[in-house]
């Protein structure tokens, strides 16, 4: 069965406000070969690279999994840094049996 992909409120809102296109979430996380589990709000995260603001950036879009639906909570540039953190401190962690695919 194919994942429905459902964009929330609050994602709409932040790609309006950032000036993201809309249909960027959806392809960062159909693309994205970078998937972790963020171990305190225990959403799953895929990191991928597009155009933002005429620089090549990674983007973080944040989801949940319920059943056969993919909800897309948000999306946000990463800075080089922070990804790196979150990695190091164990915060985002390289899970494939908790992320579910």
């Amino acid at each position: 069965m194919e994942e429905k992909i459902v964009y929330t409120k609050h994602l709409k809102l932040r790609l309006e406000i950032r000036e993201i296109e809309y249909t960027v979430p959806q392809q960062i996380y159909e693309r994205s070969k970078e998937k972790y589990f963020y171990t305190i709000t225990e959403y799953c995260i895929a990191v991928g690279r597009i155009y933002y603001k005429e620089k090549l950036r990674e983007m973080a879009v944040v989801y949940e999994k319920i059943a056969d639906e993919i909800r897309i909570v948000t999306v946000y540039p990463l800075r080089s840094y922070e990804k790196l953190s979150k990695i190091k401190t164990g915060r985002w962690q390289k899970n494939e049996k908790k992320i579910n695919n």
